[in-house]
Protein backbone atom coordinates (compact mmCIF):
# COMPACT_ATOMS: atom_id res chain seq x y z
CA UNK A 1 0.00 0.00 0.00
CA UNK A 2 1.28 2.90 -1.47
CA UNK A 3 0.78 6.22 0.68
CA UNK A 4 0.42 9.72 -1.17
CA UNK A 5 -1.19 12.98 -0.56
CA UNK A 6 -3.13 14.21 -3.10
CA UNK A 7 -3.66 18.39 -3.21
CA UNK A 8 -6.35 18.94 -5.66
CA UNK A 9 -5.61 22.66 -6.25
CA UNK A 10 -8.08 24.81 -7.26
CA UNK A 11 -9.79 26.09 -10.87
CA UNK A 12 -9.71 22.62 -12.89
CA UNK A 13 -8.12 21.22 -10.29
CA UNK A 14 -10.67 18.99 -8.16
CA UNK A 15 -11.83 17.95 -11.83
CA UNK A 16 -8.02 16.86 -12.91
CA UNK A 17 -7.23 15.66 -9.81
CA UNK A 18 -10.22 13.32 -9.56
CA UNK A 19 -9.62 11.46 -12.90
CA UNK A 20 -6.24 10.96 -12.42
CA UNK A 21 -6.63 9.48 -9.31
CA UNK A 22 -9.66 7.78 -10.64
CA UNK A 23 -7.47 6.22 -13.46
CA UNK A 24 -4.66 5.31 -11.20
CA UNK A 25 -6.67 3.19 -8.81
CA UNK A 26 -8.41 1.49 -11.68
CA UNK A 27 -5.03 0.53 -12.20
CA UNK A 28 -4.36 -1.96 -9.35
CA UNK A 29 -2.62 0.01 -7.38
CA UNK A 30 -3.29 0.06 -3.68
CA UNK A 31 -2.91 3.30 -2.85
CA UNK A 32 -4.13 5.45 0.15
CA UNK A 33 -4.68 8.97 -0.65
CA UNK A 34 -4.48 11.51 1.69
CA UNK A 35 -7.07 14.75 0.05
CA UNK A 36 -4.90 18.09 1.08
CA UNK A 37 -6.05 21.63 -0.51
CA UNK A 38 -3.96 24.35 -1.61
CA UNK A 39 -4.98 27.90 -3.37
CA UNK A 40 -6.56 31.00 -3.00
CA UNK A 41 -9.89 29.46 -0.86
CA UNK A 42 -7.02 28.18 1.73
CA UNK A 43 -6.68 31.83 2.74
CA UNK A 44 -9.59 32.90 4.44
CA UNK A 45 -9.51 29.02 5.98
CA UNK A 46 -6.41 29.08 7.41
CA UNK A 47 -4.69 32.63 6.57
CA UNK A 48 -2.62 31.52 3.65
CA UNK A 49 -2.79 29.85 0.22
CA UNK A 50 -0.40 26.85 1.38
CA UNK A 51 -1.68 25.24 4.46
CA UNK A 52 0.46 23.80 7.01
CA UNK A 53 -1.79 20.68 6.90
CA UNK A 54 -0.79 19.94 3.27
CA UNK A 55 2.98 20.36 3.53
CA UNK A 56 3.33 18.05 6.59
CA UNK A 57 1.20 15.21 4.34
CA UNK A 58 3.96 15.40 1.89
CA UNK A 59 6.67 15.21 4.48
CA UNK A 60 4.75 12.05 6.01
CA UNK A 61 3.80 10.96 2.65
CA UNK A 62 7.02 11.65 0.52
CA UNK A 63 4.79 11.48 -2.71
CA UNK A 64 2.40 13.90 -3.63
CA UNK A 65 -0.05 14.64 -7.07
CA UNK A 66 -1.05 17.77 -7.12
CA UNK A 67 -3.74 19.46 -9.35
CA UNK A 68 -2.94 23.17 -10.50
CA UNK A 69 -3.08 26.34 -8.30
CA UNK A 70 -4.05 29.63 -9.53
CA UNK A 71 -1.42 31.93 -9.20
CA UNK A 72 -2.34 36.36 -9.32
CA UNK A 73 -0.21 38.10 -11.80
CA UNK A 74 1.83 41.43 -10.50
CA UNK A 75 -0.16 41.63 -6.76
CA UNK A 76 -1.48 39.24 -4.45
CA UNK A 77 0.03 35.99 -2.59
CA UNK A 78 3.02 34.55 -3.66
CA UNK A 79 3.20 30.97 -6.11
CA UNK A 80 2.39 28.06 -3.97
CA UNK A 81 4.01 26.19 -6.07
CA UNK A 82 7.59 28.15 -5.49
CA UNK A 83 6.71 27.39 -1.78
CA UNK A 84 5.94 23.96 -2.26
CA UNK A 85 9.01 23.26 -4.05
CA UNK A 86 11.10 25.81 -1.28
CA UNK A 87 9.88 24.11 1.87
CA UNK A 88 10.14 20.54 0.71
CA UNK A 89 13.61 21.34 -1.25
CA UNK A 90 12.09 20.01 -4.25
CA UNK A 91 15.31 20.92 -6.22
CA UNK A 92 14.70 19.23 -9.29
CA UNK A 93 11.97 19.73 -12.25
CA UNK A 94 11.50 17.31 -14.85
CA UNK A 95 9.61 18.07 -17.94
CA UNK A 96 9.60 15.20 -20.70
CA UNK A 97 8.46 16.55 -23.92
CA UNK A 98 7.88 13.68 -26.85
CA UNK A 99 5.69 14.25 -30.08
CA UNK A 100 2.16 11.68 -29.77
CA UNK A 101 0.42 9.87 -32.18
CA UNK A 102 -2.93 11.80 -33.08
CA UNK A 103 -1.53 15.17 -31.46
CA UNK A 104 -1.72 17.98 -34.12
CA UNK A 105 2.22 19.48 -33.91
CA UNK A 106 4.35 21.08 -36.53
CA UNK A 107 6.85 18.63 -35.89
CA UNK A 108 7.71 14.94 -35.88
CA UNK A 109 10.22 12.85 -33.76
CA UNK A 110 10.70 15.25 -31.04
CA UNK A 111 11.97 13.50 -27.57
CA UNK A 112 13.51 15.44 -25.59
CA UNK A 113 13.59 15.97 -21.48
CA UNK A 114 13.93 19.05 -19.76
CA UNK A 115 16.22 19.28 -16.13
CA UNK A 116 15.45 22.45 -14.12
CA UNK A 117 17.17 23.43 -11.19
CA UNK A 118 14.11 24.28 -9.05
CA UNK A 119 15.27 26.52 -5.89
CA UNK A 120 17.69 29.06 -7.02
CA UNK A 121 17.63 31.84 -9.92
CA UNK A 122 15.35 34.92 -10.07
CA UNK A 123 12.47 32.67 -10.24
CA UNK A 124 12.42 32.21 -6.41
CA UNK A 125 11.06 35.91 -6.49
CA UNK A 126 13.18 37.59 -3.96
CA UNK A 127 12.71 41.58 -4.94
CA UNK A 128 11.95 44.55 -3.84
CA UNK A 129 11.17 48.00 -3.94
CA UNK A 130 13.66 50.31 -4.77
CA UNK A 131 12.25 54.02 -3.99
CA UNK A 132 8.54 54.78 -5.84
CA UNK A 133 9.92 54.10 -9.30
CA UNK A 134 12.12 50.82 -9.18
CA UNK A 135 12.14 47.83 -8.08
CA UNK A 136 15.21 45.29 -8.00
CA UNK A 137 14.90 41.58 -8.07
CA UNK A 138 17.47 39.20 -7.25
CA UNK A 139 19.49 36.38 -8.73
CA UNK A 140 20.93 33.82 -6.58
CA UNK A 141 23.15 31.06 -7.74
CA UNK A 142 25.29 28.83 -5.20
CA UNK A 143 27.83 25.79 -6.46
CA UNK A 144 25.64 23.47 -4.57
CA UNK A 145 22.39 23.90 -6.35
CA UNK A 146 24.04 23.99 -9.70
CA UNK A 147 26.07 20.70 -8.52
CA UNK A 148 22.95 19.18 -7.52
CA UNK A 149 21.11 19.28 -10.42
CA UNK A 150 23.70 18.58 -12.79
CA UNK A 151 24.47 15.46 -11.39
CA UNK A 152 20.55 14.66 -11.36
CA UNK A 153 20.47 15.31 -14.66
CA UNK A 154 23.74 13.02 -15.79
CA UNK A 155 22.58 10.46 -13.57
CA UNK A 156 19.14 10.53 -15.06
CA UNK A 157 20.33 10.52 -18.77
CA UNK A 158 22.38 7.38 -18.20
CA UNK A 159 19.61 5.65 -16.42
CA UNK A 160 17.35 6.48 -19.37
CA UNK A 161 19.36 6.00 -22.14
CA UNK A 162 19.69 9.86 -22.95
CA UNK A 163 23.10 10.22 -24.78
CA UNK A 164 23.42 14.15 -24.59
CA UNK A 165 23.42 16.61 -21.85
CA UNK A 166 22.63 20.57 -23.26
CA UNK A 167 23.57 23.27 -20.83
CA UNK A 168 21.53 26.12 -21.24
CA UNK A 169 22.69 29.68 -20.17
CA UNK A 170 23.52 33.67 -20.52
CA UNK A 171 26.78 33.53 -19.27
CA UNK A 172 27.89 35.78 -21.83
CA UNK A 173 26.37 38.67 -20.19
CA UNK A 174 25.52 36.85 -16.59
CA UNK A 175 29.25 36.52 -16.13
CA UNK A 176 29.12 35.75 -12.58
CA UNK A 177 25.72 33.96 -11.30
CA UNK A 178 25.64 31.84 -15.27
CA UNK A 179 29.03 31.98 -15.11
CA UNK A 180 29.19 29.78 -11.68
CA UNK A 181 26.35 27.67 -13.27
CA UNK A 182 28.78 27.02 -16.26
CA UNK A 183 31.69 26.26 -14.38
CA UNK A 184 30.13 23.74 -12.36
CA UNK A 185 28.10 21.87 -14.70
CA UNK A 186 31.41 21.03 -16.73
CA UNK A 187 33.26 20.06 -13.85
CA UNK A 188 30.05 17.42 -12.95
CA UNK A 189 30.00 16.49 -16.77
CA UNK A 190 33.80 15.21 -17.19
CA UNK A 191 32.81 13.02 -14.36
CA UNK A 192 30.39 11.28 -17.22
CA UNK A 193 32.41 11.22 -20.56
CA UNK A 194 30.13 8.02 -21.88
CA UNK A 195 27.48 11.74 -22.15
CA UNK A 196 27.93 14.07 -24.62
CA UNK A 197 27.69 17.21 -23.07
CA UNK A 198 27.58 20.64 -24.93
CA UNK A 199 26.17 24.41 -24.11
CA UNK A 200 23.75 26.79 -25.31
CA UNK A 201 23.14 30.52 -24.92
CA UNK A 202 19.38 30.37 -24.05
CA UNK A 203 18.16 32.98 -26.45
CA UNK A 204 20.14 30.86 -29.33
CA UNK A 205 18.36 27.66 -27.74
CA UNK A 206 14.70 28.91 -27.98
CA UNK A 207 15.72 29.64 -32.11
CA UNK A 208 17.43 26.21 -32.14
CA UNK A 209 14.45 24.21 -30.62
CA UNK A 210 11.76 25.97 -33.21
CA UNK A 211 14.01 25.14 -35.72
CA UNK A 212 14.96 21.86 -35.00
CA UNK A 213 13.94 20.54 -31.90
CA UNK A 214 14.60 17.18 -32.96
CA UNK A 215 18.51 17.47 -32.63
CA UNK A 216 18.07 17.84 -28.71
CA UNK A 217 17.53 15.43 -26.40
CA UNK A 218 18.09 16.96 -22.62
CA UNK A 219 18.02 20.24 -21.53
CA UNK A 220 19.89 21.40 -18.12
CA UNK A 221 18.61 24.54 -17.05
CA UNK A 222 18.56 27.23 -14.39
CA UNK A 223 15.12 27.93 -12.98
CA UNK A 224 13.77 30.90 -14.97
CA UNK A 225 15.24 29.63 -18.37
CA UNK A 226 14.10 25.94 -17.79
CA UNK A 227 10.56 27.69 -16.73
CA UNK A 228 10.34 29.36 -19.98
CA UNK A 229 11.45 26.40 -22.54
CA UNK A 230 9.80 23.54 -21.27
CA UNK A 231 6.73 25.62 -22.07
CA UNK A 232 8.02 26.00 -25.49
CA UNK A 233 8.92 22.15 -25.68
CA UNK A 234 5.53 21.48 -24.76
CA UNK A 235 4.45 23.84 -27.76
CA UNK A 236 6.47 21.48 -29.47
CA UNK A 237 4.47 18.45 -29.16
CA UNK A 238 0.92 19.76 -28.69
CA UNK A 239 0.91 22.17 -25.90
CA UNK A 240 0.38 21.84 -22.22
CA UNK A 241 -2.48 20.18 -22.03
CA UNK A 242 -0.64 17.23 -22.47
CA UNK A 243 2.50 17.48 -21.04
CA UNK A 244 3.22 16.06 -17.53
CA UNK A 245 5.89 17.34 -14.92
CA UNK A 246 7.74 16.02 -11.16
CA UNK A 247 9.36 17.81 -9.05
CA UNK A 248 11.91 15.95 -7.15
CA UNK A 249 13.76 16.28 -3.97
CA UNK A 250 15.63 14.43 -1.29
CA UNK A 251 12.99 13.81 0.93
CA UNK A 252 10.03 13.73 -1.12
CA UNK A 253 8.84 14.03 -4.96
CA UNK A 254 5.26 16.52 -6.46
CA UNK A 255 4.10 15.39 -9.35
CA UNK A 256 1.70 17.49 -11.43
CA UNK A 257 0.49 18.75 -14.68
CA UNK A 258 2.43 21.88 -16.27
CA UNK A 259 -0.85 23.88 -17.00
CA UNK A 260 -2.57 26.72 -15.39
CA UNK A 261 -5.91 26.29 -13.59
CA UNK A 262 -8.11 27.40 -15.71
CA UNK A 263 -10.90 29.04 -13.58
CA UNK A 264 -12.58 30.29 -16.49
CA UNK A 265 -13.76 26.45 -17.09
CA UNK A 266 -13.96 25.54 -13.78
CA UNK A 267 -16.77 23.28 -12.83
CA UNK A 268 -17.93 22.40 -16.10
CA UNK A 269 -16.28 19.10 -17.14
CA UNK A 270 -14.99 20.17 -19.93
CA UNK A 271 -10.99 20.08 -18.80
CA UNK A 272 -8.57 17.87 -20.29
CA UNK A 273 -6.92 15.92 -17.46
CA UNK A 274 -4.18 14.21 -19.96
CA UNK A 275 -0.97 16.07 -18.35
CA UNK A 276 -2.41 15.33 -14.73
CA UNK A 277 -2.97 11.54 -15.43
CA UNK A 278 0.71 11.48 -17.30
CA UNK A 279 1.65 13.11 -14.47
CA UNK A 280 0.90 10.27 -12.48
CA UNK A 281 2.43 7.71 -14.79
CA UNK A 282 5.67 9.22 -13.76
CA UNK A 283 4.74 8.91 -10.01
CA UNK A 284 4.10 5.43 -10.39
CA UNK A 285 7.04 5.21 -11.88
CA UNK A 286 8.57 6.38 -8.91
CA UNK A 287 7.04 4.15 -6.78
CA UNK A 288 8.41 2.04 -8.90
CA UNK A 289 5.08 0.38 -10.04
CA UNK A 290 5.98 0.28 -13.57
CA UNK A 291 3.29 -2.14 -14.94
CA UNK A 292 0.57 -0.34 -14.10
CA UNK A 293 2.19 3.07 -15.75
CA UNK A 294 3.18 1.15 -18.52
CA UNK A 295 -0.78 -0.27 -18.68
CA UNK A 296 -1.85 3.67 -17.84
CA UNK A 297 0.39 5.42 -20.26
CA UNK A 298 -0.45 2.58 -23.09
CA UNK A 299 -4.41 3.45 -22.38
CA UNK A 300 -3.81 7.60 -22.79
CA UNK A 301 -1.85 6.94 -25.77
CA UNK A 302 -4.07 4.58 -27.80
CA UNK A 303 -7.28 7.05 -27.03
CA UNK A 304 -5.30 10.20 -28.17
CA UNK A 305 -3.62 8.13 -31.41
CA UNK A 306 -7.47 7.04 -32.50
CA UNK A 307 -8.45 10.72 -31.78
CA UNK A 308 -12.00 9.92 -31.31
CA UNK A 309 -12.73 9.72 -27.92
CA UNK A 310 -10.46 13.14 -26.58
CA UNK A 311 -11.64 16.31 -25.03
CA UNK A 312 -12.61 19.56 -26.76
CA UNK A 313 -9.46 21.23 -26.53
CA UNK A 314 -7.89 17.79 -28.52
CA UNK A 315 -10.82 18.33 -31.41
CA UNK A 316 -13.56 15.34 -29.87
CA UNK A 317 -16.77 15.76 -27.62
CA UNK A 318 -15.59 14.00 -24.36
CA UNK A 319 -16.29 15.67 -21.50
CA UNK A 320 -13.39 15.09 -18.10
CA UNK A 321 -15.73 12.44 -16.75
CA UNK A 322 -16.03 10.71 -20.21
CA UNK A 323 -12.60 10.96 -21.49
CA UNK A 324 -11.89 9.71 -17.48
CA UNK A 325 -14.04 6.72 -18.39
CA UNK A 326 -12.65 5.84 -21.95
CA UNK A 327 -9.02 5.51 -20.24
CA UNK A 328 -10.74 3.52 -17.24
CA UNK A 329 -12.49 1.04 -20.07
CA UNK A 330 -9.31 1.21 -22.07
CA UNK A 331 -7.36 -0.36 -18.79
CA UNK A 332 -10.62 -2.62 -18.30
CA UNK A 333 -10.19 -4.22 -21.81
CA UNK A 334 -6.09 -4.67 -21.59
CA UNK A 335 -6.79 -6.55 -18.04
CA UNK A 336 -9.27 -8.96 -20.16
CA UNK A 337 -6.99 -9.75 -22.77
CA UNK A 338 -4.48 -10.59 -20.41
Amino acid sequence: MHHVTLIRGDGIGYEVTEAARRVIDASGVRIAWEICEAGAGQIEVCGKPLPDGTLDSVRRNRVALKGPVTTPIGTGFRSVNVELRKALDLYANLRPAKTLDGIPSRYQGVDLVVVRENTEDLYMGVEHPVGKDAAESIKIITRAGCERIARFAFDYALRHGRRRVTAVHKANIMKLTDGLFLQVVREVAAGYPQIAYDERIVDAMCMQLVQRPEDYDLLLCPNLYGDILSDLCAGLVGGLGVAPSANIGREAAVFEAIHGSAPEIAGQNIANPTALILSGVMMLRHLGEEAAAARIEQAVLGLLREGREVTADLGGTLSTDDFTCAVIDRLSMQTTSQ
